[in-house]
């Protein structure tokens, strides 16, 4: 489990102090197994993904047969020129095979261990934008070699421990990526998947909740939010969780691991939001958090992931300042149900302050996937697609005058009973597939349309050619003897009985008339469905966009997802039980799983997407406008804020 940077393609060492001046030409990565071994290697000119692979096995003593080295989205066959200096790489199995009688593997030689002469923590990414965190790191460097080791926490499902500064002072929280829930590792009994599957989120994988710790610091420009500086690490401590039997947890038969994790500074704090009033928090503080939560997708802002500071120690509702910390669950690989706690908040009900409004207006989607696609190279592409989804979303509905509630009520699902409805944005997210994919189809004909032009225009010559047969057939009657091979002008037409079998009828009628199935893949319609979509789409080719988003939303509710006319403004349709198919979202939808995936169009596809997206946003936000408005009149003014 411990680091050993290898010299050689077949063994060597590797001493900490060469680290700081390596040859020109060389870099080294950290390779992570699925089981949350990690081997540091130095890489050579002439290493390619074979050969780090077999320094894994001998050093580590881990099978690579029927495995990948993976970089993100990325799988390494050869070349490494794509990986950079100090990254995280992931030995991943292509198949998983696993007996009884087969436990995770996990090196347990002891001679290993003494040949890692590295240092206890190292940092990875992002070193050069986290300076404070590098003087942190060093601080609980020299307080591990002074004998003042970690402390483990005990809350969260997750392994997580309090580093310390030489003065015994907390200064940072380390969380291991193989100590995750599901992981290998993790110590508190939540096992079962190896590194790379899904985890609690179905689009957040176990073992890449650490990268996103580090995407909410980068992307919190200026300390916005007032997220802690974040780094990912290499860290080294025998205080790290093994699960190898029942006695890895007595101290004394623990042994220096390496892990790979997040390291965070840790906050001196007195509360969290659970434990006090909101009425107390600072309006800004909560949109500057929300801001952030609705740029990432945060699907797991609650109470206990923001921490309260006091900051005059006077009594129990002074002045406060807001700490957003845990946000491992942000960015997911597709479209998720968020949850945000300050959703409801009378804060998130007031509009956004000019000064918030400009710093919304200068955020630059693409230049901030370009931030962590530099940054954390490992960082998949359909999370950046969120990102710049959700931050495009968010620019163009405070333009729009939406607050921080209205717009985060349009990001979030509900349910009535078990049945799960789309929020509005998945529901502009489908109506701009639905566009792009009629789109594509049009071209799709119009290409097919101009080969059955031709087509047509061979059959045309053929046909000529025939009646000109006929005619001469007629006058030959009539004379003596002609050739079996008749010619007409500059043609031969050696046999007249061409065969138009090879062009039936219905390859030349054009299918631009027909009907097109909505792209919403992973919910099944039936043939009632069927009649009530094509009712949508003609209702969409009168009415416009605006209409098309509107009866989207009521067709997702004559399948079992229903309520969402109220948001929508519209009114109830007929979808009684009587010859309806009511089914919920539950047998449809998989728990977790997105109403639209991003990640499967092209890149044509998903610019086309974005277009159609941004011209869908006012009417969408102008519905959202009109269900406030009402809501607003039936309460009355008790509850404006």
């Amino acid at each position: 489990m411990a680091v050993a940077v290898l010299k050689s393609p077949l063994g060597g060492e590797y001493h900490g102090k060469q680290s700081e001046r390596k040859p020109a030409g060389r870099r080294r990565v950290f390779v992570q197994t699925d089981t949350g071994s990690v081997l540091g290697i130095e890489l050579e000119r002439g290493d390619n993904a074979h050969t780090v692979k077999r320094k894994l096995q001998l050093a580590l003593h881990v099978p690579t047969e029927e495995s990948s080295l993976t970089f993100g989205d990325l799988i390494l066959k050869n070349d490494l020129s794509a990986v950079r200096n100090d990254v995280a790489l992931r030995l991943t199995k292509n198949v998983m095979h696993r007996s009884s009688s087969m436990p995770c593997l996990s090196p347990t030689g002891r001679d290993l261990q003494h040949r890692d002469r590295s240092g206890p923590i190292e940092i990875l990414c992002c070193a050069e934008k986290c300076s404070k965190t590098k003087q942190l790191v060093k601080e609980a460097i020299v307080a591990i070699k002074n004998g003042i080791d970690p402390i483990p926490a005990n809350g969260g499902l997750g392994g997580a421990y309090y580093f310390r500064n030489p003065k015994g002072e907390r200064v940072a929280i380390v969380k291991p990526t193989d100590e995750e829930p599901f992981a290998p590792n993790n110590p508190k009994g939540f096992v079962g998947k190896a590194l790379g599957q899904p985890g609690l989120k179905r689009s957040v994988r176990v073992g890449e909740t650490g990268m996103r710790e580090v995407a909410a610091y980068l992307l919190d420009y200026d300390n916005f939010a007032n997220v802690p500086p974040t780094v990912l690490v290499k860290a080294t401590h025998s205080v790290f969780c093994i699960n190898e039997g029942v006695d890895s947890n007595r101290i004394q038969n623990r042994r220096q691991v390496s892990k790979i994790a997040s390291f965070q500074q840790f906050i001196p704090h007195d509360f969290d939001a659970g434990d006090y009033g909101t009425s107390s928090f600072p309006v800004s503080a909560v949109h500057r958090i929300g801001i952030l939560d609705i740029r990432i997708l945060n699907t797991d802002r609650h109470a206990g992931n923001l921490l309260v500071k006091k900051l005059d120690n006077v009594g129990r509702f002074g002045q406060v300042e807001l700490i957003p910390i845990d946000h491992g669950m942000c960015l997911p690989e597709d479209l998720e149900d968020p949850y945000f706690e300050w959703l409801h908040w009378p804060q998130a009900s007031i509009p956004f302050s000019d000064d918030e409004l400009k710093y919304i207006e200068r955020l630059d989607p693409i230049k901030d996937a370009e931030l962590l696609k530099a940054e954390l190279p490992m960082f998949r592409e359909a999370c950046l697609r969120v990102l710049i989804l959700c931050t495009i979303f968010l620019k163009e509905a405070a333009a729009f005058g939406l607050s921080l509630s209205e717009i985060g009520g349009m990001m979030s699902r509900e349910f009535h009973g078990m049945e799960e409805e789309p929020s509005e944005l998945e529901l502009v997210c489908v109506e701009a597939r639905r566009l792009v994919d009629e789109e594509s189809l049009s071209d799709e004909v119009d290409e097919e349309e101009e080969e059955e032009d031709g087509s047509e225009n061979d059959l045309e010559q053929f046909q000529f050619h025939i009646d000109c047969e006929e005619d001469f057939s007629q006058t030959k009657q009539s004379k003596v003897n002609y050739r079996n091979e008749t010619r007409i002008g500059s043609f031969s037409v050696p046999s007249l009985n061409i065969g138009f079998k090879h062009f039936p009828p219905s390859s030349f009628v054009s299918p631009k008339g027909g009907s097109r199935r909505s792209p919403l893949s992973k919910l099944d319609e039936s043939p009632e469905e069927d009649e009530m979509e094509a009712e949508v789409e003609e209702s969409a080719t009168v009415s416009g966009q605006k209409s098309a988003v509107h009866k989207l939303s009521t067709s997702f509710k004559c399948i079992g997802i229903t309520g969402k006319h109220q948001r929508h403004g519209g009114v109830r349709g007929d979808c009684s039980s009587s010859g309806m198919n009511r089914r919920s979202a539950e047998e449809q939808v998989q728990a977790g799983a997105s109403f639209v995936k991003l990640s499967d169009m092209s890149s044509q596809e998903w610019g086309a997407f974005l277009r159609k997206f941004k011209g869908l946003l006012n009417d969408a936000f102008a519905n959202r406008k009109d269900m406030s408005m009402n809501q607003r009149h039936r309460l009355g003014t008790s509850c404006q804020f």
